[in-house]
């Protein structure tokens, strides 16, 4: 399943979860303006990572790591070597503010997890085996993360 669906999919368990449980809901000032900065931040985040693959002519599809034609390590890829995943992660943890119930935070740490072991860990491997010391050496300096 690509990252995108995950990402869709975790928001709508978000929601579910938030109806389910609206014993756990909860208020906090500005939280509606602060859910719309994180978000933002994520699309952000996300959009100049695409954008990023798309100008030096490599595949942003992430079910296609075999795909990739050059090793992206300048501009936020300097931080990050997944700053999509980042932006994703940040649109959701909005998406749980916006909810104002702390049930859908149960799914950042597991689309995390998710994305960790069926995403990035093959992803790696075939970035490893395709560019080899300059990936190994790119991973030494660069948390996957942040």
């Amino acid at each position: 399943m690509s990252p995108p669906v995950v990402a869709v999919l975790a928001g709508v368990l978000m929601w579910l979860a938030a109806r389910a449980l609206p014993a756990w809901d909860f208020h906090l000032p500005a939280r509606i303006a602060l859910s719309i900065a994180i978000g933002l931040i994520g699309l952000v985040l996300g959009v100049v990572a695409f954008l990023q693959f798309r100008r030096v002519g490599t595949t942003p599809d992430p079910r296609k790591p075999h795909e990739s034609t050059a090793l992206v390590v300048a501009g936020m890829y300097r931080f990050s070597r997944n700053p999509m995943y980042l932006g994703d992660v940040l649109i959701l943890a909005a998406w749980a503010l916006w909810l104002a119930n702390a049930a859908p935070c149960v799914f950042l740490p597991l689309f995390v997890a998710y994305i960790n072991r069926y995403q990035i860990a093959p992803e790696e491997r075939a970035l490893e085996s395709r560019y080899g010391s300059a990936y190994t050496e790119y991973r030494r300096a660069v948390r996957r993360w942040l």
